[in-house]
């Protein structure tokens, strides 16, 4: 399947347009017209080889939000036209104890990542949402509230599953005191959450200049983690 996308041919090479094949979908396959891909700073670790792993070619993206435009026989869940996300895997063994258990990032063989990874069954390199389109296994594929802003979701895939994940572990809620070290991309998320939540929400960052982005985010506090009175002030304050 043709597929067009922006690709890095090594360390220290810019994108450039790529054209190459998508395999092609199998019974349990999603096809999905990629709309939105949010840009993480994996993507630059990645890229840039930062983990010492990185396969070339590579096409980077695992914040994926698209249409589908065609399912295998055996799905069920989804439908032409549907609006979906896809996070970093793509697939998994299905077999083990934690894929069982649906911990599939904790996969005994390993999970397959949507880029810089080998396809489970026919070892084709997988190339992720910096693309026009993809296709991934449907246990993979998410559906997508209509309520929810397409262009706005895609962040959700990495950066809010990121902070949404300890904040469902350790049940915050209406009393909680949570602090957010940093208004970066995941940081923003868990401003948002934390308030939706019902909890105090206090951001730490040492740059003044982002209180007001803070504040319209849902912090309540600000503290300035370069100012030794403030974080004195604070010192055994958060749960």
């Amino acid at each position: 399947m043709n597929a067009l996308g922006f690709a890095a041919r090594s360390a220290a090479e810019p994108l450039e347009r790529f054209a190459f094949e998508r395999r092609s979908p199998r019974s349990d396959d999603v096809v999905i017209d990629i709309l939105y891909c949010g840009v993480c700073h994996t993507d630059v670790h990645m890229v840039r080889n930062h983990f010492g792993f990185t396969n070339y070619p590579i096409v980077p993206g695992h914040e994926i939000i698209g249409r589908v435009r065609e399912v295998g026989t055996g799905v069920f869940r989804f439908k032409a036209g549907d609006m979906v996300g896809v996070g970093c895997m793509v697939d998994s063994c299905q077999r083990c104890k934690p894929c069982l258990k649906g911990w599939e990032q904790d996969c005994v063989e390993g999970p397959t990542f949507g880029y810089a990874s080998s396809d489970r069954q026919d070892g084709t390199p997988t190339y992720g949402g910096y693309s026009d389109s993809i296709v991934v296994r449907d246990k993979f594929v998410l559906s997508l509230p209509g309520r929810l802003d397409p262009a706005g979701a895609a962040p959700l895939l990495c950066a809010g599953i990121t902070t949404w994940s300890p904040l469902h572990r350790w049940n915050v809620g209406k009393g909680s005191k949570v602090a957010v070290i940093g208004l970066g991309g995941l940081g923003h998320m868990a401003l948002k959450l934390a308030k939706a939540l019902g909890a105090e929400v206090t951001l730490f960052t040492r740059s003044a200049g982002k209180e007001e982005d803070a504040f319209r985010l849902g912090a309540d506090h600000v503290v300035l983690s370069s100012d030794a009175e403030q974080m004195k002030a604070v010192g055994g304050r958060f749960d």
